[in-house]
């Protein structure tokens, strides 16, 4: 799966190369901006998860998300300051704690922690998709296709470790009227 988006960075970065580049428009200066928020509230969330959880799995899954996340906040704000973007502000890294320490009224159940890390690899796909279609420049575009790609893999990886544990929430099944099964 990983050789497609691959591929299409590949050609992307071929096709493009050469394409003369214009500023900025607001709505690409504001989807930086934006994605870049997310991800510098989410990394302090997934520290604390890690701070949170006593499952090795699912502190490996949340480890690999953090990485991720640093790693996209890191080309992202590079990207931002070569073209003028102000950043937002970003909160202090959280401490690492014992697990065992916290008291369970007080921390998320694992279950609570691979959803929280579902809805943001979510809404973060949904974000890229977003910005990747209101691009002009084409080296902005293929950013957020490298970026949604990333995501989407290890949204992957999330959710087989989420149906391995049960903790996928599934909607009510749709039947339609008439259909009988």
């Amino acid at each position: 799966m990983a050789n497609i988006f691959e591929a299409i960075v590949d050609y992307m970065k071929q096709a493009y190369d050469d394409e003369p580049k214009t500023p900025l428009h607001i709505g690409e200066a504001m989807g930086c901006w934006l994605y870049y928020t997310a991800l510098a509230e989410e990394i302090p969330a997934l520290e604390i998860c890690l701070n949170t959880t006593i499952d090795d799995e699912l502190s490996v899954v949340v480890k690999e998300g953090k990485d991720l996340g640093e790693s996209q906040m890191n080309r992202l704000e590079k990207f931002m300051l070569e073209e003028g973007v102000p950043l937002s502000r970003t909160d202090a890294h959280k401490p690492s704690s014992d697990p065992n320490s916290i008291p369970l009224g007080a921390k998320s159940s694992d279950n609570e922690i691979a959803n929280l890390l579902s809805v943001k690899v979510g809404t973060n796909v949904v974000m890229c998709a977003t910005n990747m279609s209101q691009c002009i420049r084409a080296d902005l575009e293929k950013i957020w296709i490298e970026l949604q790609s990333e995501k989407m893999l290890y949204g992957s990886k999330l959710k087989m470790l989420m149906r391995k544990r049960g903790w996928i929430k599934v909607p009510p099944y749709f039947t339609p009227p008439g259909r009988e099964d």
